[in-house]
């Protein structure tokens, strides 16, 4: 009778570690499926948020490619890709610089992406109405310059000629004669080694001195000032000549006289001339080959998308400006076809040409003109009688009576830009969402 109870209580023990077991692989098994089906419902969701990411970064590329392809668009705009979209939207140019942001989306997946795309820049200083290399500077009757003066010549004026800042003219020959150096805007005062027939209204710095009448402190004998390199590099010049490439090559060019048009980024392979009272519009960086001419009254203004940016005409040949010539920025000019300038958007008009001759020189600005910026680091510059310029650079420069340079103070901080479609980057690429 024992043995038959024992029986049967170790048959219940069994039973019940049975079921134990038998609760315990259940509750495993269901612990696995669950786990594997969170594992696998997790995975989905990060493969689903993975293609609704590059769904939204392909939109930002299809954006750039329309962009850099000059391709039509509109913003906002949908973009398809395998069961994903993306929405692209594209700002206006502001400052210089777009922003584009795409959201892509999958089964209610959405990442979103966003960059700020530039034109690229380049930062040059002009500290002086003029700035001039070993040639120097010839001022004749009632030439005027407003704003300091760096000569690595000599400094030569006429009478009544007259600089509204300080002069130097640096290097062991330096010389400035015939001069009066003004204080009334600023300044006033001169570095060279020799001094000669002139009117300083403030400080002189010298070795030599002759038959000069100085308002300030006399220091000497001084040591020369050393010379200065152009301001422009041939290397910033050669890439300018680069950015034209993305227009491709035209034969020489003509605009008729009262007609209009737009140009740029592009190489004019030959001379390019502007007949008068035409108004062009520049569009992205010019290098032209061959000459220059802008006949009378002619408008050159950079287009609005520059922004605060300043461009550039390259030319290898002879810059001719014409009377009444007027070269603008990207806020164009006012009805008596003066330049907006409050954006300090300028521009300057590049000559590589060696020319040093004054009936024949690099560039060549007549009466009348207003102009921003002339720059040659190898030949000369010849303002003629009544040209008002806001600063020139040049190996020499050649000022006739009564040409008058006006120094605006921005051009210590000048950006340049190969303009709209002539060279643009993407500086900033991040997910916003």
């Amino acid at each position: 009778m024992k043995n038959k109870f024992l029986t049967h209580q170790a048959g219940f023990s069994a039973l019940l570690i049975s079921i134990l077991v038998l609760m315990i692989v259940f509750i495993i098994s269901t612990s696995i499926i669950f786990l594997v089906r969170n594992e696998q419902k997790i995975s989905s969701n990060i493969l689903k948020s993975s293609q609704a990411y590059y769904t939204a970064e392909a939109g930002v590329e299809d954006a750039l490619l329309r962009l850099v392809k000059k391709m039509n668009w509109s913003s906002p705009y949908p973009l398809n890709i395998t069961g994903a979209v993306a929405t692209i939207e594209i700002s206006d140019i502001v400052g210089g610089s777009r922003t584009i942001s795409s959201q892509g989306a999958l089964e209610d997946r959405i990442r979103k992406v966003q960059i700020v795309y530039q034109i690229t820049a380049a930062e040059i200083s002009f500290y002086y109405g003029v700035q001039v290399g070993n040639l120097g500077l010839q001022m004749n009757g009632n030439a005027i310059v407003h704003g300091n003066i760096f000569s690595n010549g000599p400094i030569t004026g006429d009478s009544n000629t007259k600089i509204y800042g300080d002069a130097v003219s640096a290097g062991p020959s330096g010389s400035i004669s015939n001069m009066k150096i003004d204080s009334l805007e600023g300044g006033g005062s001169v570095w060279a080694k020799d001094l000669t027939d002139c009117l300083i209204d403030s400080d002189a710095h010298y070795t030599n001195i002759s038959n000069c009448s100085v308002g300030g402190t006399h220091y000497t004998p001084e040591d020369p000032l050393a010379t200065a390199t152009m301001p422009i590099t041939e290397d910033k010049i050669n890439d300018w000549k680069d950015d034209t490439t993305v227009g491709g090559t035209i034969l020489g060019y003509s605009l008729d006289g009262n007609n209009e048009d737009s140009l740029g980024p592009i190489k004019v392979d030959g001379d390019m001339s502007i007949d008068s009272n035409a108004i062009l519009t520049v569009t992205g960086t010019i290098w032209v080959t061959g000459n220059l001419d802008l006949n009378s009254n002619v408008i050159l203004q950079l287009d609005s998308s520059y922004g605060p940016f300043s461009g550039v005409i390259v030319v290898d040949g002879q810059i001719s400006v014409d009377s009444n010539v007027t070269l603008c920025g990207s806020e164009g000019y006012k009805e008596d076809k003066e330049c907006n300038l409050s954006i300090g958007s300028y521009l300057m008009l590049l000559s590589t040409n060696n020319s040093t001759n004054p009936g024949n020189p690099a560039i060549e600005v007549t009466s009348n003109t207003e102009t921003a910026i002339l720059y040659t680091s190898n030949g000369l510059i010849r303002l003629s009688s009544n040209a008002a310029l806001r600063e020139a650079t040049g190996y020499g420069i050649y000022m006739d009576s009564n040409a008058e340079v006006t120094y605006e103070t921005g051009l210590a901080d000048v950006l340049f830009s190969s303009g709209p479609g002539g060279s643009w980057e993407v500086v900033s690429w991040q997910e916003v969402e």
